[in-house]
Order: structure tokens, then sequence, then C-alpha cells
């Protein structure tokens, strides 16, 4: 018995979705372990100091937008092999 072709589709979903889920589970887990690492010093109170809670903002605001450039010149660079790939390919046709 074969899969209707929208209940693989769905699956397919299910599991890009969860693939994404933790691919930024995995993100926020690394920069919650690494601003608290580089930013909590003391543990004798229960209480955030100042310079603590300035520390870890700004840590994740540098984390969050070298994030986004990553990103983005990724998607360009991307953009520029798939230009190139179809450029080639029309090339490849013409021949």
């Amino acid at each position: 018995m074969s899969k209707v072709p929208e209940t693989v589709a769905l699956e397919q979903l299910d599991k890009d979705q969860m693939k994404t889920f933790s691919d930024f589970l995995m993100s926020y887990n690394k920069l919650s372990e690494m601003c608290f690492t580089d930013c909590v010093r003391d543990f004798t109170s229960r209480d955030v100091k100042d310079t603590e809670e300035k520390c870890s903002l700004n840590c994740m605001e540098k984390y969050l937008k070298m994030n986004q450039r990553v990103s983005q010149r990724f998607q360009e660079f991307q953009m520029i092999a798939n230009e190139n790939a179809l450029a080639m390919a029309q090339k490849t046709s013409k021949m």
C-alpha cells in the first residue's frame, strides 16, 4: 500500500520543521552557554549583577548580528553560485 502524495509531503514538512526547530535550539543553547560562560562571574548571590546583565545583552546582540551577517553572506554566495551554474548549463546546452 503506497502513501498518498499529500501524506508524504506533510511528513516531509514535519521533518523539515523539526530540523529547523532542532537547529534553532542548538543555536540558542550555544548562545546561552557562550554568553553565560563569558559574562557570569559571581555565584555568591542569587541576583544578577548589572555588569553581568549588560555583558549578556551585548554578547547576545553581537552573536545574533554575526549570525545574521554570516547567513546573509551565505545567501549571496549561493545566489552567485546558482547564477554561475545556470550560465554554465545554458552555455553547455547551446553547444
